[in-house]
């Protein structure tokens, strides 16, 4: 029975069949996208998500049709290029995902378009040297030139002649490169501690830096591996590993993915056959590895095995909670925390984790924001989108601001750090926006 009968059933995802020629065969690919634009024209629940549909929906308004027909398929890509694939329309808004009957799955259809894109064009310096994360990282944060990048990034000079050259927008925060990385903090702080298995949990975790907060957030090495140990559970951090493969993915760069997945899998796999369990501090990087590899490579045994085993780390926490090993006599209190989930996280579908763990801190109030940041890593930093990104994040900061917290956070740094700055932009006050394993730490005590 389809939903459109009245089935019940969960949403089903597709694998991506990404290496059969007829991923590649434009003509198709301009039908589908023909016949899902039409099925989006005729519902626009999604008007709210993100730009792809106020595009979409004004390609269509502004034709002398009025559908869908009037639009030239020239104007097609002008959606896929606002689409961030941050996957709320499937998993929060479409009535016609499979089983339906009409079978729409927006993302990975835009998925597709990117991929041809990349494949027919390929893609500009800009978008080369910002999803090239790990070279970029292990550049920024080499001593001398992060601390020549972090004096200079933001004089004006530097950040005018950097949106004229590259594109990226002249007032997008830039990240701080740090050295020692997360993993090298994280090592000097390992403990052996026996692992005590807990439903589906080991109790031993080995953690993935992820590129970004390697580089670029190191200190959370220190929070994870408090919060962690003061549960009794051991951590240490996974070597030798590149990055996840998700700003390729939203590149449409799908050979730079599979070459990623070469390197990380079999290193992931042999630590999972090791006992251990795997967690990462940013909800894109679980996602990457629980959702869209498995989907891009579903014959593959060791991506399977990974899958499995990867968690996101607080509900990893909170199946610990469940049963009976994490410890609840906090030192301290949160107050008001305004908390947005991000979207990579919200789609994983395990429920508001962040959100109850911290719960149980005594005299807490948690403020869920269920709306995206706009951020997607390097959509608020171009120069085409970035205002776009600052209108989808404008209900957010509202709401923030209306519950007047004493903490923002969210599980995506990026995400957290975005809306923070358009909160100074606003008042001319620092935002500060911890990690929520940092706010955990805190009201441990530790």
């Amino acid at each position: 029975m389809s939903r459109k009968e009245g089935s019940l059933e969960a949403p089903t995802r597709h694998p991506i069949d990404w290496q059969n020629p007829d991923y590649y065969d434009h003509d198709k690919l301009m039908a589908e996208l023909e016949r899902v634009y039409d099925v989006c024209h005729g519902c626009r629940r999604c008007v709210s998500l993100c730009q792809s549909f106020p595009t979409l929906f004004d390609l269509v308004d502004e034709s002398d049709t009025m559908e869908v027909d009037g639009v030239d398929k020239a104007d097609y890509i002008k959606v896929v290029d606002h689409c961030y694939l941050c996957d709320l329309c499937f998993m929060t808004k479409c009535p016609y995902v499979p089983p339906h009957e009409w079978a729409i799955d927006f993302p990975h259809l835009m998925l597709q378009a990117k991929a041809q894109k990349f494949e027919r064009d390929g893609a500009r310096l800009r978008d080369r040297v910002l999803t090239n994360t790990d070279a970029m990282g292990k550049f920024a944060s080499t001593p001398g030139v992060s601390q020549l990048m972090n004096g200079v990034g933001n004089t004006n000079v530097f950040r005018v002649t950097l949106e004229k050259t590259l594109g990226v927008h002249r007032d997008a925060p830039l990240p701080h490169y740090q050295r020692p990385t997360l993993e090298q903090r994280a090592q000097t702080q390992v403990q052996t501690i026996p692992a005590t298995a807990v439903g589906e949990t080991s109790g031993k975790v080995a953690l993935f830096a992820t590129c970004f907060a390697n580089y670029t957030q190191s200190d959370l090495a220190d929070d994870f591996m408090k919060v962690f140990q003061h549960n009794d559970i051991h951590i240490e951090p996974a070597f030798d590993l590149l990055c996840c493969g998700m700003p390729k993915l939203e590149l449409g760069d799908l050979n730079s993915v599979d070459r990623m997945r070469k390197h990380n899998i079999p290193r992931l796999a042999e630590l999972v056959r090791q006992g251990y369990d795997l967690i990462a501090p940013i909800p894109s990087c679980v996602l990457m590895f629980k959702q869209e590899l498995p989907l891009m490579f579903p014959d593959d045994d060791e991506v399977a095995l990974v899958q499995r085993a990867f968690f996101d780390p607080f509900e990893y926490l909170w199946l610990r909670h469940k049963g009976g090993q994490l410890k609840t006599e906090f030192q301290g209190t949160l107050g008001k925390v305004s908390y947005q989930p991000a979207c990579h996280q919200r789609v994983q579908n395990f429920g508001p984790r962040t959100r109850d763990v911290l719960a149980l801190v005594p005299d807490t109030e948690i403020t869920t924001i269920e709306r995206c940041s706009g951020h997607d890593g390097t959509y608020a930093v171009k120069l085409e989108t970035r205002e776009h990104a600052l209108k989808i994040a404008r209900p957010v900061v509202r709401q923030v601001d209306q519950a007047g917290p004493d903490h923002h956070i969210s599980d995506c740094p990026m995400a957290a750090s975005h809306i923070g700055e358009q909160r100074k932009l606003a008042d001319g006050k620092a935002s500060h926006a911890p990690h929520p394993i940092s706010l955990l730490r805190q009201a441990y005590g530790l």
